[in-house]
């Protein structure tokens, strides 16, 4: 299996089939919160259901990835269980293969919140895919009211471009998202600074 990505405090490690049990049980979000789309704690979100069909008898590593999509623990180093996931999965902008880029997303358990976990582990994932791919542009989206996630995508180097207005249903009523990238010649400035 490929090393994830890590720093000095945390480790990016691709979920496998074996932990495909685990990995849908930690979906079960507590009522009313960013992630409570009102499934069933056996549900996973539409990336992570792809890379466990896809994977299925594909992959010779047994990890939750296809060209596509991936889902990947974030891990403390040091010790203790993941305390989230963080995944990714493929976007298009136009028919060629140079208009794709990666939508990104993550959830932390309370007990990784407000630690900066957030802000590293997605500033791991997006370099990771600038490094590992040829795509130019990483998104990740946000409710409006989310100002934890907003800061912790600002401080993983992304920048905020709009609201899309009444795009997500959750907890019975549409809400507004916000919109937030990075550029690969913006990855490499933050690399060199």
């Amino acid at each position: 299996m490929e090393e994830g990505p890590r720093n000095e405090r945390l480790r990016l490690r691709f979920v496998t089939r074996a932990e495909a049990p685990i990995l849908r049980s930690r979906y079960a979000h507590e009522p009313g919160g960013f992630n409570d789309f009102g499934q069933a704690a056996t549900e996973a979100p539409a990336a992570a259901e792809h890379a466990i069909q896809a994977s299925r008898g594909q992959l010779p590593s047994g990890e939750l990835r296809d060209e596509h999509s991936g889902v990947l623990w974030v891990e403390v180093l040091g010790g203790g269980g993941p305390i989230g996931t963080v995944e990714y999965h493929r976007v298009m902008y136009g028919p060629n293969a140079e208009s794709a880029g990666w939508m990104i997303g993550i959830d932390l358990r309370p007990e990784g919140r407000g630690q900066g976990y957030g802000a590293e582990a997605q500033r791991l994932l997006a370099d990771w895919l600038f490094q590992t791919t040829s795509a130019n542009r990483v998104e990740a989206q946000t409710d409006i009211d989310n100002l934890a996630e907003a800061r912790a995508l600002e401080t993983a180097g992304f920048t905020r471009e709009g609201v899309l207005r009444g795009a997500q249903f959750r907890a019975g009523a549409y809400h507004d998202l916000v919109v937030y990238s990075r550029l690969r010649d913006e990855s490499e400035k933050i690399e060199r600074s």
